[in-house]
């Protein structure tokens, strides 16, 4: 087990705090769909072997470990903002957006919040960790729960749209989603305002000038 994962945990803990939210991200970088956040509070015994950045594990290991965080967490919740909010306000505040709602979704208030990177203005503590989602047990359970979250939309979107190949890219900008943008054009989900989405877009906007 990785005792450094529990440190900040630990820390407030020993503080008397309880109620220990993570919270983190997932889908900043996509062309399309959404950004997914995740707010998790885990009781104080809680232990999974080998639970990291959702990014460094296998899609069966992040299976496995969302349903087994899903059964054992004290509280989740989710916050989804769509790719028209991204676009409108951009990626960076859609996201504090999105965790915020995620925060707000929980049905047990955090007493303390850890927070990969991002600072939000909140009501109760909270502490921003660079990398936490490999520091830290709470925001490492955050990061699972919003990646296998948002890859469920994906394959969703993959079988509306299989020429794509969103299940397996994610949205992500991959020569062969760039491929399809340029063989298919862009669908309702993609984000206009980001490139090379918008470099397609302005294209289009020149052939029929």
């Amino acid at each position: 087990m990785n005792d450094d994962l529990y440190m900040y945990e630990k820390e407030l803990y020993a503080k008397g705090i309880k109620y220990i939210a993570g919270v983190d991200e997932v889908g900043r970088g996509p062309l399309v769909g959404p950004v997914v956040t995740a707010c998790v509070i885990l009781p104080s015994d809680f232990t999974l072997e080998g639970l990291t950045d959702s990014k460094k594990l296998s899609a069966k290991k992040r299976n496995i470990y969302y349903a087994y965080i899903k059964e054992n967490a004290l509280s989740i919740g989710i916050g989804i903002k769509d790719n028209f909010i991204i676009d409108e306000v951009n990626i960076y505040q859609a996201t504090k957006l999105a965790m915020y709602e995620a925060i707000n979704n929980c049905k047990i208030p955090p007493e303390h919040v850890l927070i990969d990177a991002m600072k939000l203005d909140l009501a109760m503590p909270s502490t921003s960790i660079i990398k936490g989602d490999s520091k830290s047990i709470s925001i490492a359970a955050a990061s699972v729960i919003a990646k296998v979250t948002r890859d469920l939309m994906m394959e969703e979107l993959d079988e509306k749209y299989p020429m794509y190949k969103f299940k397996k890219n994610a949205g992500y900008p991959t020569i062969e989603h760039v491929k399809a943008i340029e063989e298919y054009g862009i669908i309702n989900e993609h984000r206009k305002t980001f490139k090379p989405v918008s470099n397609h877009l302005n294209h289009i906007n020149e052939l029929v000038k």
